[in-house]
């Protein structure tokens, strides 16, 4: 799994051939949960997917948590664990400011510390730095108590990725023979049988909301005064305003009432839809499933029985036949990932 806070298509597609679109603008460019094509790396067949990251521009914070602990937590009943985590973090910026610090805070609460060892720290954007200001920025990451040390003093490895093929090959092959572990939340809601609200990432998002609630209502009692004296003076412009800001204040702290009130009931609405929606794929594709497989069946033998006819051909022809039949293999297989996938984009309106 990649979860980013800058987007991690262009690692996905560099290393595994996919095609995912990158945003060029300032809009998040991964708001869904996606997955690539499978591809082989050192005879390993291997599956990235893509996750969004609590800074997006399009989505609330809690639909970002429901979306990836929906996955996470649906793979899970269906025996999927994942053998590593790659987070990613711009060497470029100038900073790790308060977006980038929560991102990664949220990012540790759905993992755990018990998966750390699973976990790389993956940094980019080498090249639009000089190594020495690149370099101690990487010193001050790995160092800082607020930024990754206590993650790499416990098992996690910080790497460096310069956007070449073999750069990412390098990298995957870091998890290529870990251990598959679940992660926090994984392991809370399906084993522990807790709700969303009390897994460990969504008290942390709950307090966020909580705390924000709080600033409002102070910001809106400094209203109330300053409204209070405008109308005293009698300044009607002042007050139009004043009176403007504070229902725009009372429309966000009802937001964020609805959203804390509804993070735990829309989550088990959602995977009871996305329980149905894979149920009623399930049942489509068992239809196919004869029809597929008498067609997969004959395409074997007419392959098999030419090669037998060609048996005396060359190791090219011969190695040709065989690629045949791999890829007619490959085909054949179940899409577990892509029904997955497919269902959650189907839940969260993407189409």
């Amino acid at each position: 799994m990649l979860y980013s806070l800058p987007c991690p298509k262009q690692f996905i597609n560099t290393v595994s051939g996919s095609h995912m679109r990158i945003s060029s603008g300032l809009r998040s460019c991964t708001n869904v949960v996606q997955i690539a094509p499978p591809f082989v790396l050192d005879g390993r067949s291997v599956t990235l997917i893509d996750t969004p990251g609590f800074d997006d521009t399009t989505k609330s914070d809690t639909e970002i948590l429901r979306m990836i602990a929906l996955f996470l937590t649906e793979t899970y009943q269906h025996g999927k664990k994942l053998a590593g985590v790659i987070y990613i973090h711009r060497i470029s910026d100038f900073r790790m400011g308060g977006i980038s610090t929560r991102n990664f805070k949220m990012f540790r609460q759905l993992c755990g510390d018990s998966t750390l060892k699973n976990i790389i720290i993956l940094t980019n954007m080498w090249g639009h730095v000089g190594n020495d200001v690149g370099e101690a920025r990487e010193r001050e990451l790995a160092s800082d108590e607020l930024f990754f040390k206590s993650v790499l003093e416990k098992g996690a490895q910080m790497l460096r990725h310069d956007h070449t093929l073999e750069s990412a090959q390098a990298i995957i092959k870091r998890l290529l023979d870990n251990k598959p572990l679940a992660l926090q939340i994984q392991r809370e809601i399906v084993d522990e049988d807790k709700d969303i609200l009390q897994t460990a990432a969504g008290t942390e998002l709950n307090k966020e909301l909580l705390a924000e609630k709080a600033r409002h209502k102070k910001d809106m009692i400094d209203l109330q005064q300053e409204l209070e004296a405008a109308m005293n003076e009698k300044d009607e412009e002042t007050r139009r305003e004043l009176e403007a800001e504070a229902r725009k204040l009372q429309k966000e702290m009802d937001r964020i009432d609805a959203e804390s009130r509804n993070l735990a009931d829309n989550f088990q609405k959602e995977k009871a839809d996305l329980q149905k929606r894979l149920n009623e794929m399930d049942a489509e594709a068992k239809e196919k499933q004869q029809q597929m497989q008498e067609e997969y069946d004959k395409k074997m033998e007419e392959i098999e029985k030419q090669r037998r006819m060609d048996a005396d051909q060359s190791r090219e022809k011969q190695e040709d036949y065989g690629r045949q039949i791999a890829e007619l293999q490959r085909s054949g297989r179940g899409g577990f990932w892509t029904s997955i996938g497919r269902a959650i984009d189907g839940l969260f309106g993407v189409h």
